[in-house]
């Protein structure tokens, strides 16, 4: 019921969502968002760790995590959250819709504190502490990522981009 109601109200509004991602930082809560975004319009969802981590912590060559992307985005619609700022540019290129979870560094560190321990299905293993490189990687992400996914962002102007600046902003445009 929720899923037709969500798609009456984006039709509505002239929105029309097949292919989408959801980026930003880690800790920015991407597949919690997804995960909901998924349940209402019915689509699809694919986590980008678990396309290219292995659960014993070995990951899949570029070449192998390109071609999966491809075969996904073969398909009619689909849900793509993660940031893999290597793969980025040819996800922006095929999506119509851009969620961008543009949060402060101290949101996106609390988030990844809050989720040691906690078994999840958007990784293929339970974090049981924060990885120093980790937690380097997202203190520098505004300073060092984001302004590449702006970059990319701003060559696709055709896409419909939702930018949030908070948890509440993404909890407000799923409640609709």
């Amino acid at each position: 019921m929720a899923e037709k109601l969500l798609r009456i109200v984006l039709a509505e509004k002239g929105v029309y969502m097949k292919k989408i991602i959801v980026i930003g930082s880690p800790g920015a809560g991407k597949s919690c968002f997804s995960k909901k975004l998924a349940l209402l319009t019915g689509i699809t969802l694919f986590h980008m760790d678990n396309l290219y981590w292995r659960s014993d912590r070995t990951h899949i060559t570029h070449d192998e995590l390109v071609e999966k992307l491809r075969e996904i985005m073969s398909d009619d619609s689909w849900i793509i959250d993660g940031n893999y700022i290597s793969t980025l540019e040819l996800r922006v290129n095929e999506a119509d819709t851009v969620f961008y979870m543009d949060y402060p560094t101290d949101i996106c560190i609390e988030g990844i504190r809050g989720r040691i321990g906690k078994k999840r299905d958007d990784i293929p293993w339970t974090e049981q502490e924060l990885d120093d490189d980790f937690l380097k990687f997202v203190e520098s992400f505004c300073t060092e990522t984001k302004p590449r996914i702006e970059e990319i962002l701003k060559k696709y102007t055709d896409k419909t981009l939702y930018r949030f600046c908070g948890r509440d902003d993404a909890d407000e445009f799923l409640k609709g």
